[in-house]
């Protein structure tokens, strides 16, 4: 009998204390703090973010799910990757006022898709379009001409890499870039495809906030494959979760964001944009390695880490043996979508600059991030500026001191020179652009 009325008791302090707020303290006991959520009103202005003079902030698309990757076809067309809502979307301003005319769904019934890129072959000249599903990259013919793919294709895509699912850190994020390597990875057997002139890369994120990967080599890690996917190998480790990565327009260096631990306090382990380097023939791990699960920062060494399981041999333990980031960032920013300033419509001051996207905090007493920053770097990628010191404020807004109006993600330049963000809570692609003085600037 005391049992029962035991039990009851229990059952109505928890219901007592859900209604009164108790999810929300439960979520700040465990360092959930996430301001709420304000809608936008519907229509292209945006007057709440802020902007330096002389730049102009559009919505080029309103009423999307989820949107992160962006990516530009061939011909010029937007897509939009909506991992929630397993789709991949085409967006075009036939028009070119600057506002998407329309959407409509190019692919569906995928699992988290995210990441998206393009690739032409250089002999058959065929365009294919590459999607990365939580679980694998496939790859697609895809007709420029009517920004579509075959319904064949569409219901048996080309596997060209299978990868770890799920996990954390869900989302897969690919590119196409340079190949870095002199030497072929393995002897003797595809030599020829592990030196191709362009590689895939696939940025694969932790399944875990910190913990050895013991299953599988393919996580916290950014990979590299040929464009047929003959092989996939570790490009570099020790990457927590590098979920963008983007190639300097003049040294076509790889520049890629990575998100610390959490749990470490407000201003610990700082966020990092790292220059990953491919490996050389004295590199013991055969890749460089950028410190996670052990090392944070400038190779310092996470005390509260103590690990006791499986040895992993290519997972160094002596922070001396990692490598640092060039950009330091505050703690819990979350620093995603990166791209460098390439445009001829910009200021030519701002040439060569990096801009950094911060999705903002939710491991924090007080909000961190939830803007667009702007890093001042030289025409070879050298910084301006101390690398433990934050880059200044370009688009702000999106958090207001007390409610959320957006989460910036991906940031990518269009064909027309212009700014396009992503913005996965308000559901937006924003479009900045500097403003247009005379006709002759359209």
């Amino acid at each position: 009998m005391k049992k029962h009325i035991l039990t009851i008791l229990i059952l109505v302090i928890l219901t007592v204390f859900y209604y009164l707020g108790g999810v929300s303290m439960i979520k700040k006991l465990v360092g959930y703090n996430v301001p709420q959520v304000t809608m936008l009103p519907i229509g292209p202005v945006v007057d709440f973010l802020k902007v330096p003079e002389g730049f102009q902030v559009i919505k080029f698309a309103e009423g999307l799910i989820n949107p992160r990757v962006i990516a530009f076809d061939p011909g010029g067309r937007m897509l939009v990757s909506e991992p929630k809502e397993g789709k991949v979307l085409v967006l075009e301003d036939k028009n070119k006022d600057g506002i998407a005319d329309g959407q409509r769904v190019l692919l569906n019934g995928l699992r988290l898709p995210h990441g998206l890129a393009f690739y032409t072959d250089p002999e058959t000249k065929t365009v294919y379009l590459y999607v990365a599903e939580t679980h694998r990259v496939t790859r697609n013919v895809y007709d420029v001409k009517a920004g579509a793919i075959d319904e064949a294709q569409k219901i048996a895509p080309q596997n060209i890499s299978a990868l770890p699912a799920d996990g954390r850190h869900f989302t897969r994020t690919i590119a196409m870039g340079p190949n870095y390597r002199t030497q072929p990875i393995l002897d003797n057997q595809l030599q020829k495809e592990t030196l191709s002139e362009t590689k895939l890369y696939i940025s694969v994120g932790s399944s875990c906030d910190v913990c050895v990967e013991t299953e599988t080599w393919k996580r916290a890690a950014i990979l590299e494959s040929d464009p047929e996917g003959n092989f996939v190998a570790e490009f570099a480790g020790g990457l927590r979760n590098s979920v963008f990565f983007t190639f300097h327009p003049v040294t076509g260096e790889m520049w890629a964001t990575e998100m610390g631990r959490d749990n470490l306090g407000d201003e610990l382990p700082p966020d990092e944009v790292n220059v990953i380097k491919v490996a050389g023939l004295r590199d013991e791990y055969g890749a460089k390695k950028y410190g996670w699960p052990f090392c944070y920062g400038n190779k310092v060494h996470d005390k509260t880490f103590n690990y006791a399981g499986a040895e992993r041999k290519d997972i160094p333990t002596d922070c001396g043996r990692t490598f640092p980031p060039a950009i330091e960032i505050p703690a819990h920013s979350a620093p995603l979508g990166l791209a460098f300033i390439d445009s001829d419509r910009w200021p030519e001051d701002w040439r060569y600059n990096l801009l950094v996207a911060y999705h903002g905090s939710w491991n924090r007493s007080q909000p961190r991030g939830y803007k667009i920053i702007r890093f001042k770097l030289d025409k070879n990628g050298n910084l301006l500026q101390p690398k433990t010191q934050d880059g200044d404020d370009f688009i702000t807004g999106f958090y207001n001191g007390k409610n959320i109006l957006g989460r910036p993600v991906d940031l990518k330049f269009g064909p027309d020179g212009a700014l396009y963000i992503s913005d996965d809570s308000a559901g937006v692609i924003y479009r900045v652009d500097p403003v247009r003085n005379s006709p002759a600037d359209l």
